[in-house]
């Protein structure tokens, strides 16, 4: 269980916050826990639940991990402002709202349930360019008519969002915490010899065990998601980060099977079948499948009924080594950075405009796991035995 004392108050913010917003005694110099039995009843109902289900360790980790996203990703110093928005939704959340404190003791924290839109707007608003805003959300935060990340960028805001905690339990949470490690050695160095790799390539072929699926075009340029924001207009982003994608310059040249031990269901959930399903690919469409499922099926059935056929697009280079096949957590958006290869299915693929794509009637990407044996970029191995060789 995760112990805050009050006697130690650079660890004990959270459980402070909770206290003061619901108007309960003070704790004295007595240690307890979140989930403790004595304050459990005092919560609210959507408290009641295993609020902490990581050790001091895991926090201690995230907290780790947090002070070298921010000192070595995000470059955030002392001398700017930050504003952590937060909920107390599940254990992860608040898990993350302390790493968070501990790192940033002279940040602004807003629970969002405790205050209007309005406040939390007001709020942003007194931000100047390169301040930093924190999103640790249970859920998604909306705000009405305000796109919030969007509009953070807007302002030259730098921004780290941890979106669909409540998603991830458990020993998942234990996983997410580990996604958040930032090796810049690892990320910025193979994130850009696998850019700079894909960028010159005349064709690629992913071998997922015996079916091969052939790229028989050279790439986009490759996008990335390192951590490394030197070269870019917005500082931040979705996190866990790593990954390199691209897609097709000629989609249609796309062709042959892959396997695929998971997809993103109709819940934007990770769903993983039994065994592998085999998608047949023809000039870059998803033509027919082997061993599907039916929830499988009605994604494919959804695409059909918004798009006419199922194109195949993204090509993702996913680099976060807290993820693998045997190592899953339930949110789609988080697995996507997932070691190895994923897909998009479906028109939609904002990021590379296609002169018969319609930004307007694109409207769907799934994302797709492929069992990752092998890739190859021209004739040289670039993924093998579950590591990039580049």
């Amino acid at each position: 269980m995760l112990h805050l004392s009050k006697t130690a108050p650079q660890h004990s913010h959270t459980l402070a916050l909770l206290l003061e917003k619901y108007h309960l005694p003070p704790l004295l110099n007595q240690k307890m826990t979140i989930a403790d039995i004595s304050i459990a009843p005092h919560l609210p109902g959507r408290v009641l639940h295993e609020l902490v289900t990581l050790t001091p360790a895991s926090v201690d980790e995230a907290s780790r991990h947090v002070r070298d996203i921010l000192a070595m990703a995000i470059e955030h110093t002392a001398e700017r402002a930050a504003i952590v928005v937060w909920d107390a939704h599940c254990d992860l959340s608040i898990a993350l709202a302390e790493a968070y404190h501990r790192n940033l003791p002279n940040a602004r924290f807003i629970d969002f349930d405790a205050v209007s839109q309005n406040d939390i707007l007001a709020a942003f608003e007194t931000l100047a360019p390169s301040d930093l805003v924190v999103l640790v959300q249970s859920t998604n935060f909306r705000l009405e008519a305000y796109r919030i990340r969007i509009e953070l960028f807007k302002r030259e805001l730098k921004v780290i969002e941890h979106p669909h905690l409540a998603r991830m339990p458990g020993e998942e949470s234990l996983h997410y915490i580990e996604s958040l490690a930032y090796d810049p050695g690892y990320f910025r160095d193979v994130g850009n010899a696998l850019k700079a790799r894909i960028d010159r390539a005349h064709f690629g072929v992913v071998d997922s065990g015996g079916e091969r699926l052939v790229f028989g075009s050279p790439f986009e340029a490759a996008k990335l998601n390192i951590g490394d924001y030197s070269q870019m207009k917005n500082v931040g982003g979705q996190f866990p980060i790593g990954e390199v994608f691209t897609e097709a310059q000629n989609l249609e040249a796309v062709n042959g099977k892959v396997r695929i031990f998971v997809f993103g269901d109709t819940k934007f959930a990770v769903n993983k079948p039994e065994q592998p399903i085999t998608l047949v690919v023809h000039k870059g469409r998803v033509t027919d499948v082997e061993n599907s499922t039916p929830e499988f099926d009605q994604v494919l059935a959804n695409i059909r009924a918004d798009e006419g056929e199922v194109w195949l697009r993204e090509l993702g280079f996913g680099m976060n080594r807290a993820f693998s096949k045997d190592r899953l957590v339930s949110d789609i958006g988080t697995y996507e950075r997932m070691c190895g290869i994923h897909l998009s299915l479906g028109a939609k693929h904002g990021v590379y405009t296609k002169p018969n794509f319609r930004r307007a009637d694109a409207r769907h990407h799934v994302d797709v796991f492929a069992v990752t044996e092998a890739v190859y970029l021209d004739d040289d191995v670039v993924y093998k035995d579950g590591t990039w060789t580049i």
